[in-house]
């Protein structure tokens, strides 16, 4: 049975999650599935004290990295955050948010990981399938497997290693600063995941649309009454 958009983010045990994961992780696609990357697209969610989830969309120029636009969609929390499926928690609130958008990117970038997760489906992955888009994860911390540290300058690099298979990338995105991590969602390789990363970084250790939609999701938490 084909489930509906929204029932890709439901489960009523773990281990009915995990199955969907172990389902849905068969049809990621490893490959570019863009001709052109003209629009980027970067989502973040934030969680108030109310018991709320704040999700924001932004769309940038790729290469001047220019606002085009921003939609956003709060909702109840309905599930906790556990480990390892974070999309359940955050997923419905960011198809809101895109449903909301007159504009779509060709390519989103989203605060978390993507391949790099125990099932291959980090919410990068999950939101790409479920969107049938390009996505790419790029998290602040690692969920699993092991690397070196890569060099100490911007665009040094090392692979993430997950029961002998690479799985992600860790990227220093700027000199002498924490590196970031980054793993390919869907329909994006791991080499382009890299490099539209590094390209979307400017003076700041996260890329632009990670870091816009960030700040807009904490300013609308905050003048709502509700920050986190």
């Amino acid at each position: 049975m084909t489930k509906t958009l929204e029932g890709l983010f439901r489960f009523n045990s773990i281990e009915e999650a995990e199955n969907l994961q172990e389902s849905l992780s068969k049809k990621l696609v490893l490959t570019d599935g863009f001709s052109a990357l003209r629009l980027i697209g970067g989502v973040d969610t934030s969680f108030s004290k109310d018991g709320r989830v704040l999700s924001v969309i932004v769309v940038m120029r790729f290469e001047t990295l220019e606002l085009i636009e921003f939609s956003y969609y709060s909702t109840k929390e309905f599930v906790p955050y556990i480990p390892g499926f974070l999309s359940f928690r955050e997923g419905p609130a960011i198809i809101e948010a895109w449903k909301r958008l007159k504009v779509k990117p060709d390519v989103l970038l989203v605060d978390g990981q993507g391949y790099a997760h125990p099932r291959h489906l980090g919410i990068a992955s999950h939101l790409g399938i479920a969107l049938d888009m390009p996505t790419i994860g790029c998290a602040k911390s690692l969920l699993i497997g092991r690397y070196e540290e890569p060099g100490p300058l911007r665009g040094d690099r090392s692979p993430i290693f997950y029961k002998d298979r690479i799985v992600g990338m860790v990227l220093r995105t700027k000199d002498n600063t924490k590196p970031v991590f980054v793993s390919p969602g869907h329909k994006v390789s791991f080499e382009s995941s890299v490099e539209i990363v590094l390209k979307s970084v400017t003076k700041y250790r996260l890329p632009e649309p990670l870091r816009y939609a960030h700040q807009y999701s904490k300013t609308i938490l905050k003048e709502n009454g509700g920050e986190s």
